[in-house]
């Protein structure tokens, strides 16, 4: 009973408390605003004035600001009050498409403790412009659609809200359609296109147009999509014959299955819609007995024998239907005509043998006919055959003009046989046919054409100038002198590129030759256009696309980058008689001009002062101990190194190492032999600095293999005591390798000087020198007292 009296107590208590806690919560709200995307650190609002406090106050009752979203967006600074922006604030992300967005955050206070409510009003800013999911849009719209009917089209999108959301629709000008916006549900604005008035597959049959969404942004942002309108074609228009009525004549003694006439209906329409098949309309049995139609090609043929005196001619009917079902009708009139016995004479006039090309309708010849014979047998018809380009006109009673019915062309037919036959309506009808030759004189119609819209040459670098490099080739259709064919070069666009001093071309044959040696390592390739002009009046004249290809040749040797060749010492690589067989003595680094097999490189070890010690990896050019080094091993070697390429013929350089075998770090260095004895016996101070900075370190690196590399430098001006002159009392750095084949994962270079004013005798490692090297912790440092021109190797 009194466990459950104290908890009952305990409970009022913490009622008690969360109660005067409540109390101190104020109702009223702070609300700021801000439009996104301000930067941070932006001043938002002085909370110490707006919550009626004093100064410092803020900073003496512990203020926290805490946001709704569990992300710190605001920052209160205690000892001014002010409320800042953290970070960026992003509309869209922060609200999505809720126009009122609004970041909920409290003030917290203590001694006591007081909360206060805040509300930071993010405004919306024009940063985002209307888009479309797609780039373009199809339409079919049959050409029977009605003017009026609406087209729904595809919605943009836009993050933005409000006015700089989006607020309309336009699309190009056209005189068929316009675009309606409509606003639906929750804001939304959806295009329509609408139909203004009727559409003619026939007059045109598809519509390219763009659609633009416009926000209401100042200034306005937009985005595009095209409309791409295809009109879908209806059956709409019937077959319709070219000639109606059709007249013919037929001989009463035409053998059975001959052609009659051949009728040709169009339609307007497209597909099946078009195709039209051809039929006799409602004959009788005398016409369907007499006469036959192919439904494919509309000739009619004769299906039995003509009898002048029964039926002297007929009335025939026909249609041409179309695939939709529509159909159009034609009448044919054939007369039967009588024979006679006197065959008609033909008299020429005029003739003219020679006609140009592409000239308008001409008079080629005018002749008279005449028959001997009365009445019927006495009529006579002219022709000519079907398959020529001329046509007879009858002028005055019996005269006849031969005329071009449409422009010739030379280059499809140059020479023109045609007969001219002249029937009488006798029975039997007797003819008489005179032949006439026309020739084509030519006009310049037709420009060269190349054989090829665009040539590619190969041509090696180094040639001999005037060297024959290909050709370009065009021909012309036309003859004579409009086919006589001059080639050129035409001006480039690249003003860098000196085609003038590069190839020149023969304008008679189209020959091209390199003008001077090319050079493949400053022009891989290049390109220009030739022309072809004919000797016609006017000119005509047409382009091809020449690349030209320089192909490579092995004309660069090997450059060795390291170790450079050109130094004033050479450079000396120091290797502890400790090390291990395949040690990493150096790396000899080369470039090849070239490209391609030609730039491909091999190292091979051509000298050494003991064979077997060292050797050169092929493919890398990494110089290695080959065994384990032993006291009795020279002290100094000297290697020759061969770098190869991959040409034909293959070209070569060498390089010489210097090798000097030290036995440990604690070795004194030994003196070069380019170093004058006066030299190294003012060294010895030096000798004993590196004694015993040697024997340091190798208390230090107890557990570390040191592998020591040094390189011997010569310098430019001779120095006593081999210490190099530095302004401001430093000595010149060298390089301090820091190799990964020991403890460290991977390689470094650093550069290490002795501060000669510093009086500590301090070795600084001071910055790598090669870009892809890593610099290690500033302020490392080595005790020594020594000379600054030997490379160090630690693993």
């Amino acid at each position: 009973m009194g466990k459950l009296q104290r908890v009952q107590s305990s409970r009022q208590v913490i009622a008690f408390i969360f109660t005067m806690f409540l109390s101190q919560i104020r109702p009223e709200s702070l609300r700021y605003s801000v439009e996104e995307e301000t930067e941070s650190g932006s001043f938002v609002a002085h909370l110490t004035k707006d919550l009626g406090l004093g100064t410092g106050e803020l900073a003496a009752r512990s203020v926290r600001v805490m946001s709704d979203d569990y992300k710190q967006r605001l920052l209160l600074d205690p000892q001014t009050g002010d409320l800042l922006l953290k970070e960026k604030i992003d509309r869209e992300e922060l609200c999505g498409p809720i126009e009122r967005c609004v970041l909920h955050f409290q003030v917290f206070l203590e001694m006591p403790v007081q909360f206060f409510q805040g509300e930071l009003w993010v405004q919306d800013i024009n940063d985002h412009s209307p888009a479309f999911t797609d780039g373009e849009v199809l339409l079919k719209i049959p050409e029977n659609s009605q003017p009026g009917t609406l087209f729904p089209l595809k919605v943009a999108q836009d993050l933005d809200v409000g006015s700089n959301g989006l607020q309309k629709y336009t699309i190009s000008p056209n005189s068929h359609f316009h675009v309606l916006t409509r606003n639906y549900s929750e804001g939304k604005k959806y295009p329509d296109l609408v139909q203004e008035k009727a559409l003619d597959r026939e007059e045109q049959p598809e519509f390219s147009l763009t659609l633009m969404a416009l926000d209401g942004g100042s200034p306005p942002r937009s985005g595009t999509i095209t409309v791409r309108i295809l009109i879908m074609d209806v059956n709409d228009n019937a077959p319709e014959f070219v000639h109606t009525p059709y007249e013919v004549q037929v001989l009463e003694n035409s053998p059975l299955d001959s052609p009659i006439l051949s009728v040709l209906a169009r339609d307007a329409d497209a597909g099946n819609f078009g195709s039209v098949s051809y039929g006799l309309f409602q004959p009788s049995d005398e016409i369907k007995q007499t006469f036959s139609i192919n439904e494919v090609t509309g000739e009619i043929r004769l299906r039995k024998k003509l009898d002048f005196e029964k039926i002297k001619s007929y009335h025939v009917e026909i249609e041409a239907i179309d695939g939709g079902g529509l159909s159009g009708k034609g009448t044919v009139f054939i007369k039967v005509v009588d024979v006679n016995d006197n065959a008609p004479e033909l008299t020429i006039s005029s003739l003219t043998s020679s006609i140009p090309e592409n000239a308008p309708e001409t008079i080629v010849s005018i002749f008279r006919v005449g028959d001997r014979d009365s009445g019927d047998n006495g009529k006579m018809t002219c022709s000519i055959p079907d398959n020529v380009p001329f046509i007879l006109k009858p002028t005055f009673k019996n005269f006849y003009t031969l005329v071009t019915e449409s422009p010739l062309d030379r280059e499809s037919r140059a020479e023109y046989n045609i007969t001219i036959t002249v029937t009488d309506l006798g029975t039997p009808s007797l003819k008489t046919e005179h032949s006439i030759t026309i020739l084509v004189s030519d006009v310049n119609d037709n420009a060269p054409a190349f054989s090829q819209t665009s040539y590619s040459l190969l041509v090696h670098e180094n040639n001999s100038p005037a060297l024959h490099i290909g050709s370009v080739s065009a021909t012309d259709r036309d003859s004579g002198t409009n086919s006589q064919i001059t080639y050129s070069l035409l001006p480039t666009q690249d003003p860098h590129l000196p085609l003038a001093s590069l190839v020149s071309i023969n304008a008679d044959n189209g020959q091209l030759f390199a003008l001077r040696a090319l050079d493949f390592e400053a022009l891989q390739s290049f390109e220009f256009r030739v022309g072809a002009t004919d000797q016609g009046s006017p000119a005509l004249s047409s382009q091809a696309l020449v690349r030209v290809v320089v192909l490579d040749d092995n004309d660069n040797p090997p450059f060795v980058l390291y170790p450079m060749q050109n130094a004033s010492a050479p450079c000396t690589e120091l290797v502890p008689r400790a090390a291990e067989q395949g040690y990493l003595v150096t790396k000899v680094v080369a470039v090849d001009g070239d490209s391609g097999q030609n730039a491909w490189l091999s190292y091979q070890l051509l000298k050494a002062t003991e064979p077997g010690l060292f050797g050169v990896w092929a493919h890398n050019g990494e110089v290695r101990t080959t065994r384990l080094l032993s006291e009795r091993d020279a002290a100094r070697h000297r290697l020759v190194v061969l770098v190869k390429d991959n040409g034909e013929p293959p070209l070569s350089a060498s390089v010489t190492l210097h090798v000097l075998l030290v036995d440990g770090f604690s070795q004194p260095y030994l003196p070069l032999p380019e170093v004058a004895p006066e030299r190294a016996q003012g060294d010895s101070l030096t000798v004993y600095l590196v004694i015993a900075l040697a024997s340091v370190s190798s208390l230090f690196l107890f557990s570390v293999l040191v592998f020591v590399t040094v390189r011997l430098c010569r310098r430019h001006r001779a120095a006593p005591l081999g210490v190099c002159s530095v302004p401001e009392g430093h000595f010149p750095g060298h390089l301090v390798d820091i190799s990964g084949t020991g403890t460290l994962s991977q390689s470094y270079q650093y550069e290490v000087c002795l501060a000669g004013d510093s009086g500590t005798g301090k070795f600084k490692f001071l910055k790598p020198t090669f870009p892809n090297l890593l610099v290690p912790e500033a302020g490392r440092e080595v005790k020594e007292n020594s000379i600054c021109r030997n490379s160090f190797v630690f693993s």
